[in-house]
């Protein structure tokens, strides 16, 4: 069977249902490839099947919902919270995972929340431990739905506008024009979150204490 008659099969319902699924409980705090799936879902896109717009708007809404029930049930939860899913999720949810990402609580506050829907880690983190540290909800919200738009349609227009130039290539090599896609377009993607990460590094190695040291004479 070609690419091309495997990908009109899929209901873009099946899609869309997915993307906010995925998203939504990987925003709820566990582990899933949500941006993995809105990438596939985004070339999709690009290819006719199912609609950029709808796909980000399903995006966004998970990524909001999720966090904030994330955050309902870490706002509950407490400390308790973390200690369960440290047992749960121990790759994950580890001591030294949750103190770095308080730390980025504690330095940017309500921005740690935009800024940790493009890193992996605080993705899963967001929602569950800016309740456990009990940040005023309506930052909370405002945070969240920044970092969702902004996430979500980044990802959908960048990911729609590779398979655009794709085109071709998916038309003539099927399943190998639908791989080199896939990964030219993660590719492209990481790239600029990378880029963003290490900026954001920079800034807080900036903000960084500098430590006096004097003699034990003076």
């Amino acid at each position: 069977m070609h690419v091309q008659d495997w990908l009109d099969g899929i209901p873009p319902v099946a899609v869309y249902l997915m993307v906010g699924l995925v998203v939504g409980v990987e925003s709820l705090g566990i582990p899933l490839p949500g941006e993995i799936v809105l990438m596939t879902a985004a070339l999709l896109s690009s290819q006719g099947h199912v609609s950029p717009w709808i796909v980000g708007a399903c995006a966004i809404l998970g990524a909001v919902v999720g966090d904030s029930i994330g955050y309902a049930i870490g706002h509950k939860g407490g400390r308790p919270l973390l200690d369960w899913l440290g047992r749960r999720f121990p790759s994950h949810f580890s001591p030294g995972n949750i103190a770095t990402a308080e730390r980025s609580f504690q330095r940017w506050g309500m921005w740690a929340v935009f800024f940790g829907r493009f890193v992996a880690l605080l993705r899963i983190f967001a929602g569950p431990l800016a309740g456990v540290l009990k940040m005023p909800y309506y930052k909370f919200l405002i945070a969240n739905a920044l970092g969702g738009i902004v996430w979500a349609g980044g990802i959908t227009a960048i990911i729609y506008y590779v398979g655009i130039v794709a085109e071709p290539w998916l038309t003539r090599f099927g399943y190998v024009g639908l791989g080199i896609a896939v990964l030219f377009g993660i590719g492209s993607f990481l790239y600029v979150r990378r880029r963003a990460a290490k900026a954001q590094a920079e800034l807080e190695a900036k903000a960084e204490p500098e430590v006096v040291v004097t003699s034990s004479g003076e």
